[in-house]
């Protein structure tokens, strides 16, 4: 039986370390007090039992539970992140914690008349008697996915803890920058070690993935020409007004707030505008690979008839693919999501299996020798203040470690 106030101690004890990442650094992590909860991390790790410890110079921690079966069992890895999004603060988070949820309002900021509220967030009533630990409006909480953490950390100490639960060897990773698309980037697959491995990074209770987005990254440059605007008749280019053009001729309903499912995006990210040079940056994202080919050129082919339109290169584009659809690298060895299936039915859960609208660092692991679906941590509203966990969802996805575990050794 998982202790729930233990639980609840040690993610309160890492969501109150800020481990917000910067998209703009060049280091490894992207941001020095990710050290912080890192170094904390390791040493957690070996006071719970864990052995081979390590934390590389790029702060990305490794250990493992050594088998307890006499037989040869695969070795399997369970890993999460420990940066928080820069989309919104993650310093000085301040957890509430309401027990026995009722089904209406949480008023998380009296002072500021910020609501967390079933009328607009309706999953909320999923959890109606449960344990709900929320924020107090003015930052995220960090359950991306310092929930993941807990329930690795949690499981682990809890399987050293019973040796009567039959294991192979199971290796831990915990990684920086993946809120930014880098976490995968420095993790050594080969140190690792392990036949394959599940990233805790999911949200609601029940989900299991194995398929994400393709996705790419676009930096379309707009050059004008600046005269003085008394005298700009004839000569002047307002780069703004090209830029619109672009905006303007994708297909607008093929944008985040209009598309589900399997359906792909343009996404507008940022604007930087000025008469003599704007810049527009876009994410690209498609499940299908065709279709994710598709829309580049779409990009692509719009560039070179503004370009011919305006009979000078006005318009250039930069298009860096970020990563891909694990479904590819998963589907082979599919008996690792039949795996997780399983551990959770056995401990009474539905499984929710379905596509990732978006990426983990199991994506790019995929990739890298290391196929990685995705399983439930059990936040919601991630990335901004509204964000909340049920404790119940973290016991469940403790115990579903525990479950493939003991799973894996028996197979």
């Amino acid at each position: 039986m998982i202790d729930k106030q233990h639980l609840i101690n040690r993610f309160i004890s890492y969501v109150t370390v800020d481990t917000e990442s910067d998209p703009e650094s060049n280091t490894t992590p992207s941001t020095a007090k990710q050290w912080d909860l890192a170094n904390a991390l390791a040493e957690e790790l070996k006071s719970i039992g864990l052995e081979d410890v390590s934390i590389d110079e790029n702060a990305y921690i490794m250990a493992t539970l050594p088998s307890n079966v006499d037989h040869d069992v695969p070795t399997i890895g369970f890993i999460s992140h420990f940066d928080t999004s820069p989309d919104f603060t993650g310093a000085h988070v301040k957890p509430q914690i309401i027990e026995n949820y009722n089904g209406k309002d949480i008023v998380l900021n009296e002072e500021q008349d910020i609501v967390l509220s079933p009328e607009y967030f309706d999953d909320l009533l999923l959890y109606k008697g449960k344990t709900l630990i929320t924020t107090d409006g003015t930052t995220l909480l960090g359950a991306d996915d310092k929930a993941g953490i807990t329930e690795i950390v949690t499981a682990m100490e809890y399987l050293v803890k019973h040796p009567e639960i039959k294991h192979g060897n199971i290796r831990v990773g915990f990684t920086p920058d993946e809120e930014i698309g880098r976490g995968a980037h420095k993790f050594d697959v080969k140190k690792f070690g392990a036949e394959w491995a599940y990233t805790m990074d999911g949200s609601e209770i029940g989900e299991l993935e194995y398929e994400n987005f393709n996705a790419a990254g676009a930096v379309i440059t707009v050059a004008g020409k600046i005269v003085h605007p008394g005298y700009a008749k004839g000569k002047m280019i307002n780069s703004m007004y090209i830029a619109t053009e672009f905006i303007n001729s994708l297909p607008r309903l093929e944008t985040p707030e209009h598309t589900e499912g399997y359906e792909g995006f343009f996404h507008l990210t940022d604007v930087n505008g000025e008469v003599d040079q704007t810049t527009l940056k876009y994410i690209i994202r498609d499940h299908d690979k065709g279709h994710f080919e598709a829309r580049k050129e779409v990009m692509q082919k719009l560039a070179n008839e503004l370009n011919a339109q305006y009979g000078r290169e006005v318009i250039t584009l930069e298009i860096k693919d970020q990563y891909y659809n694990m479904k590819e690298k998963v589907v082979p060895v599919m008996h690792i999501v039949d795996i997780a299936e399983e551990a959770m039915k056995q401990i009474g859960i539905t499984p929710k299996i379905k596509a990732i609208r978006g990426g983990t660092d199991g994506s790019q692991l995929s990739y890298m020798g290391l196929p990685c679906p995705n399983i439930f941590a059990g936040g919601h509203n991630f990335h901004g203040r509204y964000e909340y966990v049920p404790v119940e969802s973290m016991i469940k996805a403790t115990e579903v470690i525990c479950k493939i575990a003991e799973l894996t050794a028996k197979r």
